[in-house]
């Protein structure tokens, strides 16, 4: 065997472990195409990557408030597949849904909760019997998901409006070559692909640096596996990482995998103790407190565990 041959081999070995181990991932840098992922070192300077921070936000509540749009959609959902309980019909109300969105990610993740935990049985569909075993329990969850998703879609089109401040950040820290730029939602690809074609157009949405959505992990928030994702792709240190969340179960994810987290609240998580479980700093919104690319990140230019929003964000 030649010296070429051995050195193509050992290159193909090289190719092939990476592939097994660590996979191939969606654009990093504006405009390339595929990069390997790597294992994020403890220890990884700004140096050492190609960008020296990272600015990501969440999706339902952040850059659109759909949590209202989700709940009528889930409620369409289970009135069209005649939902019933005890002879009473399936409906989440506002206020049970605000404490759902705050305890449990993903939609499946939700409606399992709900008829696990909550109601401890699981619905009727029509004249049709509740399901028996996990098999067809799993099958009722998906085709209600997948009806829910197309009603949801609906909804968006006609509805959907950015929160305010939310594009004009995220255009700012896409203009800096430093900061990478990305989306990390816990909804299914199908939802949060038409939020985003929505809200921030194809030519915004194409330069993400990732965008990695409940159909891409294992485990949804608030386990952190979505974020520690998003910063190995990155091949960032993730205390280099802010996070935009609106939850506690983001909250929990983003602090869970060792980023900085702004919380920007809504009607339905203004209540929440956000800095009693580790918020960076809480604001209604970013528009009206005029919360600038500078503020989240000048001050950790000159020190890494610097305050953030000083003078802006809530108490």
């Amino acid at each position: 065997m030649t010296m070429m041959n051995v050195g193509c081999q050992f290159v193909v070995t090289i190719c092939i472990f990476c592939i097994v181990t660590h996979g191939f991932v969606g654009p990093i840098a504006r405009g390339s195409n595929i990069r390997p992922s790597f294992l994020v070192p403890s220890s990884l300077k700004a140096g050492d990557c190609e960008f020296d921070y990272a600015l990501i936000f969440d999706c339902d509540g952040v850059i659109i408030e759909t949590e209202e749009l989700h709940r009528l959609a889930y409620n369409a959902a289970f009135q069209a597949a005649d939902l019933q309980i005890d002879q009473k019909p399936v409906e989440w109300t506002v206020e049970y849904y605000d404490v759902l969105q705050n305890t449990v990610g993903g939609g499946k993740g939700k409606m399992f909760y709900h008829f696990r935990n909550v109601t401890g049985a699981f619905p009727m569909s029509g004249i049709k019997a509740a399901p028996t075993t996990p098999e067809e329990e799993q099958a009722l969850v998906d085709d209600l998901q997948a009806h829910k998703t197309e009603l949801y879609k609906d909804l968006i089109k006609a509805k959907a409006v950015p929160r305010p401040g939310v594009i004009e950040l995220m255009d700012e820290a896409i203009a800096d070559p430093k900061i990478a730029v990305g989306v990390c939602s816990a909804s299914t690809k199908a939802a949060v692909t038409k939020v985003l074609d929505v809200t921030l157009g194809e030519e915004r949405r194409n330069k993400l640096n990732v965008c990695i959505l409940g159909d891409d992990v294992s485990k949804l928030k608030p386990d952190p596996l979505i974020y520690v994702t998003a910063a190995k792709r990155l091949n960032i240190d993730p205390n280099r990482c802010v996070v935009i969340e609106d939850s506690i179960v983001g909250l929990k994810a983003a602090k869970g995998a060792g980023m900085k987290c702004l919380i920007t609240y809504t009607s339905s998580t203004e209540r929440e103790d956000f800095y009693s479980l580790g918020a960076d700093a809480k604001v209604s919104e970013l528009g009206s407190r005029g919360v600038k690319l500078d503020s989240i990140f000048g001050p950790l230019r000159e020190n890494i565990n610097a305050e953030i929003l000083v003078g802006l964000k809530d108490n």
